[in-house]
């Protein structure tokens, strides 16, 4: 029992100094995960599509549909010898289905020289077929394509009104593409945090945690700013593809 007056001080002195190397492991723990650098790299790359689409319709108007259907087979023979007297091969465009539209105009109705009431009138039949070119791979192909779209015009001395639609050009391999901005990305990341940990003399660690942001494809020399769900041009021949990502590395 004598030394009942020392236990309690006793208990509650090993007590604190418990308590103090949890709360001292938890202080260096917390540190340890405070003490690391996250950079931002970026992978870009300029290519050159190697695919290629164009499209290109008409129309043929008659009262009736059965008329409108045989003046549109006969464009689409004019439209054929045309574009083979271009170089180009059967296999090398199609034609797409007739597509028929009623069309309607519209007649004013006066009283007494004021204007009553307006109506549409039927007016007759619309008939528009499409013409296709794709090209993959195709160096020589894609030239005839885009040396064509500025010719068409020509088709007017046969009475077919031609409207093409603008060219878009395409990349054949994008997976591979992305895989390799991806590790020119991470690279980059790398080597921006050992330039900035080097500097200040000290030492990268693990890595921590990677991300990355969209993939952007736009024209290549294009001001155009990055779009927050990625960008995907269409229309340029020479294209800018690039990806950032993020790395976080411990420092030891």
């Amino acid at each position: 029992m004598r030394f009942e007056p020392f236990l309690k001080p006793a208990i509650i002195g090993i007590a604190l100094i418990i308590t103090a190397l949890i709360l001292g492991g938890a202080f260096k723990n917390r540190n340890a995960n405070e003490d690391s650098i996250s950079v931002v790299g970026l992978g870009t790359r300029d290519f050159e599509s190697d695919e290629i689409s164009w499209t290109g319709s008409y129309s043929a108007k008659a009262k009736q549909a059965k008329d409108a259907y045989t003046m549109i087979n006969a464009d689409k023979e004019k439209v054929k010898s045309f574009f083979l007297s271009k170089g180009f091969q059967s296999a090398e465009f199609s034609f797409g289905g007739v597509n028929f539209e009623k069309s309607y105009r519209t007649i004013v109705i006066e009283q007494n020289g004021e204007q009553t009431k307006t109506e549409q009138v039927f007016d007759g039949y619309i008939a528009t077929q499409t013409v296709a070119f794709n090209s993959r791979k195709n160096p020589a192909l894609m030239k005839k394509i885009e040396a064509v779209v500025d010719q068409t015009s020509e088709l007017i001395n046969s009475g077919i009104e031609f409207e093409g639609s603008r060219i878009q050009y395409t990349y054949s391999d994008l997976p591979s593409l992305k895989h390799n901005l991806i590790e020119k990305g991470s690279q980059d990341a790398r080597e921006r945090a050992e330039k900035i940990v080097t500097t200040g003399k000290g030492k990268i660690g693990k890595l921590k945690d990677a991300s990355m942001g969209v993939f952007q494809i736009t024209g290549k020399g294009s001001i155009e700013e990055d779009s927050y769900g990625g960008n995907l041009d269409t229309y340029s021949k020479y294209k800018t593809a690039r990806i950032t990502v993020r790395l976080t590395y411990t420092l030891d």
